[in-house]
């Protein structure tokens, strides 16, 4: 090996020095703006986290269980004070349970059509939701809400889209209970 040969390969030895740094500048370049992205989408997570978590209503578990009971309660005490006012002018049960559920009824479509069945709702929450006022209410907030579009593209179409579903599923329910009972009658199980 001649001494231009030996000068070509220590010269070459430093190319390759070269550019292996040159490589790992390059890829510590690369990493740094990778990790830059993950700690921005980080703080991203952050920041949306944070005004989730202000623009969420912060409602207590038990004070919301309590407005529940007590809106409840009323509508329930409601009711039975018309019960017992029918019995008192004499129907028999089932008259005064039919008027109770009727007046009950009414008067939360009433509510309804004047806006204040949706702030006792929004007080009470599922205490005002679940008798038999908030089945109502949950025909009636869509017809009204809807009545604009016309009589049958608005009330038509819309008045069920709440209640809709709760009473298909209980007739056919019903059904398929009335249908296992009847093959039981046949089968000597009922």
């Amino acid at each position: 090996m001649n001494m231009d040969d030996q000068n070509r390969q220590i010269y070459a030895g430093f190319q390759i020095q070269e550019e292996r740094k040159t490589n790992e500048e390059t890829m510590e370049e690369g990493q740094m703006r990778e990790l830059s992205e993950q700690e921005e989408q980080e703080l991203k997570k952050q920041e949306y986290n944070a005004y989730v978590k202000q623009m969420s209503p912060t409602k207590s578990l038990p004070v919301q269980m309590l407005k529940a009971f007590i809106c409840g309660g009323i509508i329930c005490t409601v009711g039975q004070v018309i019960l017992n006012y029918a019995k008192q002018l004499g129907l028999d049960q089932d008259t005064a349970g039919s008027w109770c559920s009727l007046l009950l009824v009414l008067a939360s479509v009433l509510l309804t059509g004047f806006s204040l069945y949706q702030v006792i709702a929004n007080w009470g929450g599922a205490g005002a939701l679940v008798p038999i006022t908030g089945f109502a209410n949950s025909v009636a907030a869509p017809a009204i809400e809807y009545k604009t579009e016309g009589q049958v593209f608005g009330i038509g179409v819309k008045i069920f889209t709440i209640a809709g579903p709760v009473i298909l599923y209980g007739i056919f329910t019903s059904w398929c209970l009335g249908l296992l009972y009847w093959i039981g009658k046949l089968l000597g199980w009922a």
